[in-house]
């Protein structure tokens, strides 16, 4: 494949020119122009490396798309790959919650186990899109939290280790009103259901939180698996990461913590949703903040896949980053720390991972077509 009059946009610059691809791999990348009559034109629309994502909770809403109602697994896994390529993500590290605890919706090890291997099957069928590897979210404050762990902890396509405690009074939910706002979304709870779900996870956290972080902790380090840290708040969570060997903090709710993060080489990773929106949902330090303070590294697309290109054009035009560094911050940037160093720029030898990319005024970025190793699969 060979395309011209295409806006690349590399690691380090943006200009207008030519991109030749051979058998799956970026050959050379030019500016200018070329004459050859076999070259592709883009008509001028951005030419990125495809997507990297480290942290999407998007399957999610494919397997339960009602309270209630668990939807058949590998439907679930075939329309979140083709969501996901359409959003012109290339590699996603699928992000499943480990830890039973039926009072705020986390589900039973049943269905946690068989979307593991849903996962492995799905994607040596060969039907899948994008490139799928898995992250596993450990709810250290729950009971089951180290057995769920080691059971999956050799699972082949496992490639990330996030620790996580959703306890409300501390970290993402510091303020108790906003986590009862939050998993009310779907009915109220009376005050007397409430204060014994708080109670409930208050004993759960008292008994398992810290013998089960470090447990999983030691596991994780003992196979090699990046470790991230999530919705570290005090300089305290960030000592405690750095004591873990955490490369990456995910979601931390103060600016305080970024920047101590950074300082300890921890990248930070935050939510495009919350780029695009202006904020938190839970109320949390915005990540347009970090941005504005060089305390960003990473975006994830969390819950919304659509929300990594419509935030890397956020960072650039409202906060004045250039578009090599806010793509970075979904290419380049995610794929290195995890040790895949096959992708995520527009370089010579790379695999061709490529997103054609229109940006229209008035109107958020659209992603035209998705490559993976040079084949279009949206």
């Amino acid at each position: 494949m060979l395309i011209k009059n295409a806006r690349i946009v590399t690691p380090e610059t943006t200009f207008t020119g030519v991109v030749e691809v051979r058998e799956g791999r970026i050959h050379s990348v030019e500016e200018g122009t070329t004459q050859a009559p076999e070259a592709i034109d883009w008509e001028g629309d951005h030419l990125l490396p495809g997507l990297v994502e480290l942290h999407t909770d998007n399957l999610e809403k494919h397997l339960a798309p009602r309270p209630g109602v668990l939807w058949n697994t590998q439907a679930a896994f075939v329309i979140h790959d083709a969501q996901v390529a359409a959003a012109g993500i290339t590699t996603v590290f699928d992000a499943l919650a480990i830890g039973e605890r039926d009072s705020v919706g986390l589900r039973s090890r049943k269905v946690q186990s068989e979307c593991a291997q849903t996962l492995l099957d799905t994607a040596a069928s060969g039907l899948l899109r994008a490139d799928h590897f898995l992250h596993l979210r450990c709810e250290v404050a729950t009971h089951d939290a180290v057995d769920a762990f080691a059971q999956m902890s050799d699972h082949p396509l496992l490639r990330l280790v996030s620790v996580m405690d959703h306890t409300p009074g501390q970290r993402q939910w510091h303020d108790p009103v906003q986590f009862r706002r939050y998993h009310e979304r779907n009915g109220k709870l009376s005050e007397d259901k409430w204060l014994e779900t708080l109670a409930e996870m208050k004993a759960q956290q008292d008994a398992y939180a810290h013998p089960h972080r470090r447990e999983i902790v030691a596991m994780s380090r003992a196979r090699g698996l990046p470790l991230a840290s999530h919705d570290d708040t005090s300089l305290d969570h960030v000592e405690e990461a750095v004591r873990d060997g955490v490369s990456l903090s995910e979601f931390p709710t103060t600016l305080a913590a970024a920047r101590a993060a950074r300082e300890k080489s921890i990248a930070v990773i935050m939510g495009a949703p919350n780029i695009v929106r202006g904020g938190s949902h839970s109320g949390n330090v915005a990540a347009a903040d970090l941005a504005r303070e060089d305390a960003l590294d990473i975006l994830s697309s969390d819950y919304v896949p659509s929300s990594l290109l419509q935030a890397v054009f956020q960072l650039h035009k409202e906060i004045g980053w250039p578009l090599s560094r806010a793509v970075n911050t979904v290419s380049w940037a995610p794929a290195q720390s995890v040790g895949l160093t096959d992708r995520g720029g527009i370089r010579p030898g790379l695999r061709a991972d490529l997103v054609r990319v229109a940006v229209r005024p008035g109107m958020p970025p659209v992603p035209r077509a998705t490559y993976l190793e040079g084949q279009r699969i949206a």
